[in-house]
């Protein structure tokens, strides 16, 4: 068995991977590499055993299609001889005559119908020799080709410990041409994908599956067509080969713990104990190994997994045959074939990667965020037993951190936070953004209402106040023109605040001590004495850069604004806070609150939730206009509901320090 001739046989389709890493899981020798969220097998490493094949439920995992070559060979000059492999009752349980399926085989073109099964029989009499012989060292069987390729990629050293003997498919291959002729081409068929690179002395080699799909396109079926026995030689005992221990009873052994020496190990757990056993020289037996749980659950089986089932069909198949044995031409036909070569040789080819060290490994576990023992969870949800051998596979190139569950969890939390904090930002600049355009506008209009009320309301204002002056105390319309210079000096305020509001000047910064900053905007505010004051400041550094005029309008508009919310009483609570970057404020009151249809409009100019004639609506857009100016923050929170906690409204101020 040549590896560098050997060809692909298992591939992905990649559209249909869904990256379970199932398949990951059930490589024995972990020859999946996932790439870009892609499992991929790497050929090099792959044993062709095919359990990746059996368990991707999306038909990702396909095998080397041996169709079109065993087509072109049937249609070649020369005979060709089909020889099938002793599971084949397991596979067609439809056709309870065996000689109805060698008849549509023949069907298909071929000059010969032979059973594996006789081929069997000699390599189990082979195998009787190494078993009998009490000077042969133990042995491993070499009849599975995935456990030969495991032994000779994993445990090299273990290569002179595979039984030299041949495969029944290639012992068969061996009698055919001894007994039709050098010149006729063998085609195997069988459940097992690595038999299709075992041997270069086998033509082609189609699986069960593959071996249907031709009976479909040729349109051959049971009901119709010819019935026809097998081609001599006819199989002996050869026919159980299939099944678990199926070996031993050919060769009349057992694995009994006290009457045999040979233990028997299938499944990809089991084979890989028993060879670190046999290798550690905890193990003295000869081991009969099997990749699969017997030929009859191979991958290239077309029938859904039913093991015992399939046992049965087995077991019917051989005492029916053993009924009908013609023990005599056996005889005959062992004694014929007795002389030839039936040995096999193996060759060491090291497939193990190194292992890296323990602070590469270290380092891995680290960006997985497996810092402790506890991390480690080795639950197996990425394909691996541990979270160390993950680990080292991702050193290998053969994993990626993503498969890792527990990591891949936390790290969509921590991406579902962030996008939560993202889409919250956004929505902030958005209002803000939303505000900014409502508050251009608004100035370019406030402007020129101020502009043009200006110097009528000027004219107004000093006629109204002469004649306020010029008329005597006890005039019965003094009254009135009272009413008119209080109303003109109103109009007056709120055109001072279109203008305050719409100005385009640039801040002014002043180096600020914020903490006495605040202390003295509270002296420009009259606080009743129901209104009880809290000021605290958790500053480290009060100094900040801002434009004290501008800044201490917004300081004492929030404070009027907070007292005034609070016609029964309360408190007025003031925090300073600082990062080496900003300085946040926070001014709340435990007033009545703002409904949570107004919150969005506080800061709309001319909206106003007090009575008429006692707000402009212009104190919260001057406001939000200013901190704008200085490149700060504003937020409103506010409850109206006791039972959703405490009544009242908070504004939070961010400011750059600098």
């Amino acid at each position: 068995m040549n590896y560098q001739a050997r060809k692909q046989l298992v591939y992905t389709v990649k559209d249909r991977c869904r990256v379970c890493f199932t398949c990951v899981r059930e490589c024995p020798v972990k020859a999946i590499r996932i790439n870009n969220g892609q499992a991929e097998v790497m050929n090099e490493r792959c044993i062709a055993c095919g359990n990746c094949v059996k368990v991707c439920s999306q038909g990702a995992k396909i095998y080397l299609d041996g169709i079109e070559e065993a087509e072109e060979l049937l249609r070649s000059s020369g005979p060709v001889a089909a020889c099938i492999a002793p599971s084949f009752p397991a596979e067609f349980t439809e056709i309870t005559d065996h000689t109805k399926l060698v008849g549509m085989i023949r069907e298909l073109g071929f000059d010969y119908v032979v059973e594996v099964g006789f081929g069997a029989d000699m390599v189990s009499i082979e195998y009787n020799k190494l078993f009998d012989n009490p000077k042969s060292p133990p042995v491993i069987s070499s009849d599975c080709p995935a456990i030969v390729y495991y032994i000779e990629h994993y445990h090299p050293n273990l290569v002179p410990s595979l039984a030299p003997v041949a495969s029944p498919m290639v012992a068969t291959t061996r009698i055919i041409r001894e007994l039709y002729g050098s010149e006729t081409r063998v085609i195997f068929i069988g459940p097992c994908i690595a038999k299709k690179a075992e041997s270069t002395e086998v033509d082609a080699v189609l699986t069960y599956a593959e071996l249907r799909k031709m009976f479909s396109s040729h349109k051959i079926v049971p009901a119709v067509g010819i019935t026809s026995d097998f081609d001599p030689p006819h199989a002996g005992k050869g026919a159980i080969y299939p099944v678990s221990r199926g070996m031993l009873q050919t060769v009349n052994n057992s694995d009994d713990i006290f009457k045999g020496n040979i233990v028997v190990a299938e499944g990809r757990e089991n084979y890989k104990e028993a060879i670190q056993e046999f290798e550690c020289g905890s193990l003295k037996h000869h081991l009969e190994l099997l990749s699969c749980e017997g030929c009859i659950m191979g991958p290239g089986m077309s029938q859904p997994n039913q093991k015992y089932s399939r046992r049965s069909q087995i077991s019917n198949y051989a005492k029916k045959k053993l009924g009908q044995h013609d023990h005599l031409e056996w005889e005959k036909n062992v004694r014929k074939f007795s002389d030839l070569d039936f040995s096999e040789q193996f060759y060491p080819r090291d497939r193990r990667l190194p292992l890296p060290t323990t602070k590469e490994i270290d380092e891995v576990l680290l960006e997985m965020g497996k810092t402790r023992p506890e991390d480690h969870l080795n639950c197996g949800a990425c394909g691996y037993p541990s979270c160390t051998e993950h680990a080292i596979a991702i050193i290998e190139g053969l994993a990626e951190i993503e498969m890792c569950l527990p990591y891949t969890i936390e790290k969509l939390h921590l991406s579902i936070k962030e996008l939560n904090l993202s889409n919250e930002k956004l929505a902030n600049a958005r209002q803000a953004l939303k505000q900014s355009e409502k508050l251009a506008s608004m100035g370019q209009l406030s402007a020129g209402i101020a502009h043009e009320l200006n110097n009528p309301l000027g004219v107004i204002t000093m006629y109204a106040n002469i004649l306020l002056e010029e008329s005597d105390p006890d005039d019965p319309e003094r009254k009135d023109l009272e009413l008119i210079v209080e109303q003109t000096n109103r109009c007056k305020n709120i055109v001072g605040g279109l203008l305050n509001f719409a100005r385009k000047n640039q801040v002014k910064k002043t180096e600020t001590n914020m903490e006495t900053f605040c202390q003295k905007s509270l002296q420009s505010v009259i606080i009743m004495n129901n209104i009880s004051l809290k000021f605290h400041s958790e500053m480290l550094d009060p100094i900040a850069m801002v434009d004290q005029d501008q800044f201490m309008q917004v300081l004492t508009n929030l404070e009027k604004n907070a007292v005034e919310a609070m016609p029964g009483g309360g408190t007025l609570s003031i925090l300073l806070k600082d990062t080496p970057e900003e300085v946040l404020i926070s001014i709340s009151d435990t007033g009545l609150g703002i409904s949570p249809e107004n919150i969005e409009k506080v800061f709309t100019p001319f909206f106003t939730t007090k009575e008429v004639g006692k707000g402009t609506g212009l104190g919260l857009p001057l406001v939000f206009g200013i901190v704008k100016m200085h490149k700060g923050k504003i937020n409103v929170e506010s409850n109206t509901e006791p039972s959703k906690g405490p009544v009242g409204t908070c504004f939070r101020l961010t400011i750059p320090r600098i």
